[in-house]
């Protein structure tokens, strides 16, 4: 939204009751609302909280494709952000949006930046984010890359697959924490050896609600199934937490067809020739034909 021909003659007027408002939505759907102003304000649906000790540096915004960049800062509280929420990432990549805003009439606001969080640093009970703006998106890297393994991530757009659909990943509680990020079943069947290598483990109740793991090991072991993530969560997973487990992909041609019967949305060129094909020499016993390699 542009400024408004009303905000424009407030700021005109020499007088003025202005105040910076910031929403945090995070990409689990919670959202938060900050004002340096010393009344909360309410807007667009959400209330803004008075003196959360949130501010910002001025915003550096230009023309073209750079990307437009800022920081904020804030005081670290249970009633705002907590540290264990920006310690488990539930930040990470959330969305914010900033408006220039008259108190005395909060319909005159201007949105003067929408991006999202970048890195986050902790210190001293207080924090610092870097908002990035909406051309941060550009630096993705695009196009295909050809090589012999699938590039899709399984269930995406496209992989094409319902990673959901039965069979594909089970629903249970926790039974036991070997360390953090490792767990074990005694009842764990059903399952192929390794089925879940590869996949993701995501929590569904607890102090890590929301959070997951990509699955580094899935191994019978003499106590039983035990699973291993690449990484632990960043936040605390114990006994009798709800989780999901999702199977995995080692992005081999082979376990498309035979594991998800996926094999006409393969993103992967299995038939790349290697370098000894390409150095290969005729031979009488073996033609170089230029057929098919299979």
């Amino acid at each position: 939204m542009g400024l408004s021909d009303a905000l424009r003659a407030h700021l005109e007027s020499g007088e003025t009751t202005l105040c910076r408002c910031w929403a945090i939505s995070r990409r689990d759907g919670v959202e938060f609302g900050f004002t340096d102003h010393d009344l909360a304000l309410t807007f667009e649906g959400l209330t803004f909280k008075a003196e959360t000790g949130l501010t910002a540096y001025a915003l550096q915004q230009s023309t073209g494709l750079s990307v437009d960049n800022t920081e904020a800062l804030g005081v670290l509280s249970d009633a705002a952000l907590n540290e264990a929420d920006i310690e488990a990432g539930r930040f990470d990549g959330a969305e914010v949006r900033a408006w220039l805003v008259n108190w005395a009439a909060p319909e005159q606001r201007w949105l003067q930046f929408r991006g999202s969080i970048g890195e986050l640093k902790r210190a001293g009970g207080a924090f610092q984010a870097e908002l990035r703006g909406l051309t941060e998106a550009l630096n993705t890297p695009l196009g295909r890359i050809y090589q012999k393994p699938c590039t899709a991530v399984l269930g995406d757009r496209a992989c094409g697959f319902n990673p959901t659909q039965p069979g594909y990943g089970v629903e249970l509680a926790v039974e036991r924490i070997v360390d953090p990020g490792q767990f074990l079943w005694e009842g764990l069947e059903g399952f192929g050896p390794g089925w879940f290598a590869g996949g993701r483990l995501s929590v569904l109740s607890g102090t890590a609600k929301g959070l997951w793991g990509a699955i580094k090991l899935d191994r019978q072991a003499d106590a039983g199934r035990q699973v291993t993530l690449w990484t632990p969560l960043r936040a605390a997973v114990a006994a009798g937490d709800m989780v999901r487990l999702e199977a995995g992909c080692d992005k081999r041609a082979e376990t498309c067809r035979l594991k998800f019967d996926n094999l006409l949305n393969y993103q992967g060129f299995p038939d790349i020739p290697g370098e000894d094909w390409m150095i290969a020499y005729p031979r009488s016993g073996n033609p170089n034909t230029g057929g098919s390699r299979r």
